[in-house]
């Protein structure tokens, strides 16, 4: 049916089409935006990291051996040297690392040792995005791991 002079609207053809449209442009501009990390994205991944220094620790206490934390800046990868699980950053979270330069006489590089006593060579590592961050500290005394909020301007 066309269209007389007076009648206005649209129709169901013409919403459709409008829709398709949409549709193609949102499947073509949504791949490529950034997909930030989210506050709570964040802390979980604090969480997840934490997580792998407190079982490290307790495998080096379960088994009465050093165990050792690895960390890789450049790949943004935080790896348990107790049972080899892998804590993958994403690319928008920035990772840094406080660590000491040796533990127990040998120089320790990017891991965090966790003795048999239950203590640590200690470190903290900091993840953080504009606006918000997360400290995870390992403390060398008790090696406990707790999580902090980071001053991020």
């Amino acid at each position: 049916m066309s269209k007389t002079a007076g009648e206005e609207g649209i129709t169901l053809l013409e919403m459709v089409c409008i829709l398709a449209i949409f549709a193609i442009l949102i499947a073509v501009v949504l791949p490529a935006m950034p997909h930030a990390t989210t506050r709570a994205g964040l802390e979980a991944y604090s969480m997840a990291a934490a997580s792998v220094l407190k079982a490290d620790r307790n495998a080096a206490i379960r088994r009465g051996t050093v165990v050792a934390t690895n960390l890789s800046l450049t790949t943004g990868t935080i790896r348990s040297g107790a049972n080899g699980r892998v804590v993958q950053l994403p690319r928008d979270v920035a990772f840094h690392a406080v660590l000491a330069d040796q533990c127990g006489g040998q120089a320790v590089g990017t891991v965090i040792l966790f003795l048999p006593s239950g203590m640590s060579c200690g470190g903290t590592i900091i993840l953080t995005r504009p606006g918000i961050g997360y400290e995870i500290r390992v403390g060398w005394l008790t090696g406990g791991v707790e999580i902090v909020p980071a001053n991020v301007l």
